[in-house]
């Protein structure tokens, strides 16, 4: 093996775990097409069905996204009357995302997705244990490469 054998792109691991998440977010659309929102939607829907008037600093902590890039998502949604955004009393900085009326309806019609999605992946050679444990350990991943970055900051 010469010394670019780990340049080719069937060697790298970024490569895999890429493709599958772009192909997942793709499995969802029709799912979330029937209900009318987007994935990334879905994301702060899901953050906000477990813990609902929180700030918009901490649902950009949960998803791992920047502030910059949530705002406008959360203007998008605002719109579609799925979420409201107001000023924290105690600090004026802090911006406050809670769910509508209409925002909370979705959940009900949300709960057969999880499953659905399950369906989808597991097949004869993958079974719900493996993807139990690829779940854990992307999540230590995303755990040790947060980290990575806040000690490179």
């Amino acid at each position: 093996m010469d010394n670019t054998d780990s340049l080719k792109l069937s060697q790298q691991l970024c490569f895999p775990i890429y493709s599958v998440s772009r192909l997942l977010t793709k499995a969802y659309k029709p799912y979330l097409d029937e209900i009318g929102i987007t994935y990334p939607q879905y994301l702060v829907l899901l953050v906000l069905w477990e813990k609902d008037d929180i700030s918009i600093q901490q649902i950009s902590d949960k998803l791992l996204l920047n502030t910059n890039t949530i705002s406008p998502l959360l203007q998008r949604m605002e719109k579609r009357d799925l979420i409201e955004r107001n000023r924290c009393h105690k600090d004026e900085r802090s911006v406050k995302v809670k769910l509508t009326e209409k925002g909370s309806e979705l959940k009900l019609r949300a709960v057969p997705i999880p499953e659905e999605l399950l369906n989808v992946l597991i097949t004869e050679n993958i079974r719900l244990p493996e993807i139990k444990q690829l779940k854990s350990v992307l999540e230590e991943w995303i755990t040790v490469l947060s980290t990575h970055e806040s000690n490179n900051k």
